[in-house]
């Protein structure tokens, strides 16, 4: 089973229920459905594969998930990437074909495709034009297909720092609302298969919160802290 088998079967049987709810730092409240989040890694999906051409066994840089690793946009990018079957370093390097940044705009001195995301919580662009060989990921993916049309990876592809995706997919299912408090450093990858893997596996879903008081929002949104 892929990635993009486990979102496509969540969105048949309860596409309307909410999958991930993101609170960023300065509160706003983002919640995406599964049929509102599989529509986001589509679009990001065919971006990768037939705007950056890039294909299962390329590499792409996604500093963006090292600096904030339980935002929403980082999370689509990450279901993208399993999707292709790209994979994932945090790092840029020469054979990374595209690197993928937030605000920060540090891509360090790779020569790759470069992306940026401004982290709106509704998913906006930059408000400022940003440098020419930088190009706004909220832009460039609202023109591409709502559906994925590209290939897939087999389970022994490798989707993150040279893990397999039956390695990453491998996760204890839950059925819970969890919550991951995004505050404090994380690993990526650790957050992603939280609030990824495990609730499209087990029928749950997922809070992430980049500020304010998780406590509170777990409270508010009947969800159990879970940690890293």
């Amino acid at each position: 089973m892929t990635f993009l088998d486990l979102l496509q079967r969540r969105i048949r049987r309860d596409g309307a229920r909410p999958l991930l709810t993101c609170y960023d730092a300065d509160g706003a409240r983002t919640e995406l459905s599964a049929t509102t989040y599989g529509n986001w890694v589509a679009k990001s999906a065919n971006l990768l594969a037939w705007t950056l051409d890039a294909d299962t066994g390329d590499r792409i840089a996604l500093p963006v998930a090292a600096r904030h690793p339980a935002h929403w946009m980082t999370l689509v990018w990450v279901g993208a990437c399993w999707t292709v079957g790209v994979e994932v370093v945090l790092a840029p390097d020469p054979d990374t074909v595209a690197v993928v940044t937030g605000p920060d705009l540090e891509f360090g001195d790779n020569a790759a495709q470069r992306l940026a995301c401004s982290l709106h919580p509704l998913g906006l662009g930059f408000a400022s034009p940003l440098p020419d060989d930088v190009t706004d990921w909220a832009e460039v993916v609202k023109g591409e297909d709502d559906d994925y049309v590209g290939s897939e990876p087999t389970p022994d592809d490798p989707v993150w720092e040279g893990r397999a995706l039956a390695e990453v997919l491998d996760v204890a299912p839950t059925a819970d609302r969890v919550l991951v408090d995004g505050r404090a450093p994380l690993d990526p990858l650790a957050v992603a298969r939280a609030v990824l893997v495990a609730p499209l596996l087990g029928g749950g879903s997922a809070v992430t919160v980049l500020g304010g008081d998780p406590a509170a929002v777990a409270t508010g949104e009947h969800a159990i802290v879970v940690g890293m």
